[in-house]
């Protein structure tokens, strides 16, 4: 009976460790190869479907997806990651490098206003003709493409127009001045500026000194002007009133703003609208700028304060003088 149950024992011991050897090489077999494991009901049906049974890999897919395509800002379509416009609206929704100091810039800008260069070789900056990018001087214009000295102030320029003193250096933008100047608005600004930079060099009262003081210069030359005249013969001359009238400093101030309002006005009727040309926004705007008053160029760009537009990277996007007056403003380097 006792040799009985030794026999038993051992035989026990015999089937169970059969049984753990083979789930162990079950287990090892399912590793090596998964398409030899046992699938769950969803996985079969997913596979009789035709669908991916492993969720990661459908999202590593996506995520693969998404970084190769870019969503643009404008519109909201996706685009391949190496677009720089958009393919359903054609907005620039990519950066691109300057050649000369590595700035970001705008796909479609042609000015750097970090290192202050112009990029483009397939455009003249003086015209905005097309260009091969071997040519010396422009076809269209003739203008060299190494820049042109102002004569005025010897300034090297790579725009129509001299960045420093707003001298006209091409003969379209010779031409481009002529035709502004029959422009009756542009005749109303000028003449307003005059009439603002009179007010500038005014001398207001300083005190109530001053104005009694006035009144006596006045009445000494009423009376210097009449007796010359009696001298002549003419027994009751008509002496006119001095040009120049001083005022308070109040009165002057109040002058001053009115024709401030004026030439905002007018400068608002002559802003550079939206343009497909870099070249020709600049120009237009140059040419529209008055002499006599203090202004900065504000662009539709970035909103910035340029003392010209031949500072800004995107002068077609359009904007306007504004009258900076004696203070100024924080007018960005772009010289």
């Amino acid at each position: 009976m006792r040799r009985f149950f030794v026999c038993f024992k051992k035989i026990c011991y015999l089937c169970i460790n059969y049984y753990y050897a083979n789930r162990m090489t079950n287990e090892m077999n399912t590793k090596a190869d998964p398409t030899q494991r046992t699938m769950r009901p969803q996985e079969l049906h997913r596979e009789q479907q035709g669908l991916p049974n492993d969720n990661s890999d459908v999202m590593m897919q996506q995520q693969t997806l998404q970084a190769k395509s870019k969503t643009c800002p404008f519109c909201g379509a996706e685009n391949d990651a190496e677009y720089m416009f958009c393919a359903q609206c054609g907005q620039p929704i990519g950066k691109a490098a300057c050649p000369h100091c590595g700035a970001d810039m705008d796909p479609d800008a042609d000015f750097c206003e970090i290192c202050h260069h112009y990029i483009k070789k397939d455009v003249c900056s003086y015209c905005g003709a097309a260009l091969t990018g071997n040519e010396a001087y422009c076809p269209e214009c003739g203008s060299p493409r190494g820049g042109l000295v102002c004569p005025t102030c010897h300034t090297l320029n790579d725009f129509a127009f001299c960045k420093k003193c707003g001298t006209a250096l091409t003969e379209e933008a010779k031409a481009l001045v002529k035709e502004l100047q029959l422009n009756p608005d542009y005749q109303e600004l000028v003449d307003t500026v005059q009439e603002y930079s009179k007010l500038e060099n005014a001398l207001p009262y300083n005190s109530e000194r001053d104005i009694i003081r006035e009144q006596k210069n006045n009445k000494l030359r009423e009376r210097i002007l009449t007796l010359l005249a009696q001298d002549e013969g003419i027994e009751k001359p008509v002496i006119s009133a001095p040009e120049q009238k001083r005022m308070t400093k109040d009165e002057l101030e109040e002058k001053k703003a009115e024709k401030i309002r004026v030439l905002s006005a007018i400068l608002d009727k002559l802003a550079v609208p939206p343009s497909a040309s870099p070249a020709k926004a600049r120009n237009y705007a140059m040419a529209s700028k008055p002499v006599g008053v203090r202004l900065a160029w504000v662009c539709n760009f970035k909103h910035a304060l340029h003392s010209s537009p031949c500072g800004c990277a995107k002068p077609q996007m359009g904007g306007k003088w504004v009258i900076l007056g004696k203070t100024g403003g924080d007018i960005k380097d772009d010289k």
